[in-house]
């Protein structure tokens, strides 16, 4: 059994429940921006990378891209703290796998103050040691660029990592950075996508990660 020294996570769909949030902000700013609305699985489809990256799926203009983002920031700030909801156990989870002497992270390809902002709504803030969003390392999602600074940050190996994430590009990431990857099936991603990326472990519910602490 491989031994940690660091769990490491996403934070959309993985630490916070962000769904309706994310789906809404898109929703209103298509519809502002292009005149047009497209179905949720089309807007939901690349989330787990940067939102630059996900809206050139739906322009090819860098100018117009630039504005859908402006627009959905703009938005999801205003209805952020209501849309925003809490998966169970998470607290108690994370103060598990601190006790047990595991370094906590967040790699997210959301910026981040919005995702310091998404902690502090839930008062999570004190329990990760390290915050590493978009605009803090030049490498996104599925690159595994921003796992290992997180891992620099924390003075850690990456392969004494695990890092637990919802997304297809998650997993990528994590296995790219030799971490052992954790795929988060109560997340935005049916569990066969996750599955088709070869996590080392399948998980079905937050307050699972507690078993993490065995491997301290």
């Amino acid at each position: 059994m491989r031994e940690l020294d660091a769990v490491l996570f996403d934070f959309d769909g993985t630490v916070v429940d962000s769904y309706d949030l994310i789906l809404e902000s898109f929703h209103h700013a298509v519809r502002e921006v292009l005149g047009v609305d497209y179905a949720d699985e089309v807007l939901m489809r690349k989330v787990g990378q940067p939102l630059a990256v996900q809206m050139l799926d739906f322009t090819s203009s860098l100018e117009v891209r630039d504005e859908l983002c402006r627009v959905y920031r703009a938005y999801n700030a205003i209805v952020h703290d209501e849309r925003i909801k809490s998966f169970p156990a998470v607290a108690e989870t994370m103060r598990a796998l601190r006790a047990a002497g595991l370094a906590t992270g967040i790699v997210t390809s959301k910026r981040h103050d919005p995702a310091m902002r998404g902690l502090r709504v839930f008062g999570l803030e004190p329990l990760f040691d390290v915050v590493v969003g978009s605009d803090d390392c030049e490498g996104h999602k599925p690159d595994p660029a921003p796992i290992v600074h997180a891992a620099g940050l924390l003075g850690v190996d990456p392969a004494r990592c695990a890092y637990v994430g919802d997304s297809p590009f998650d997993l990528q990431a994590g296995n790219a950075a030799g971490c052992l990857t954790v795929a988060a099936a109560w997340g935005m991603f049916p569990e066969a996508v996750l599955r088709a990326e070869r996590p080392d472990v399948v998980s079905g519910a937050f307050a699972e990660l507690a078993q993490l602490a065995q491997r301290r």
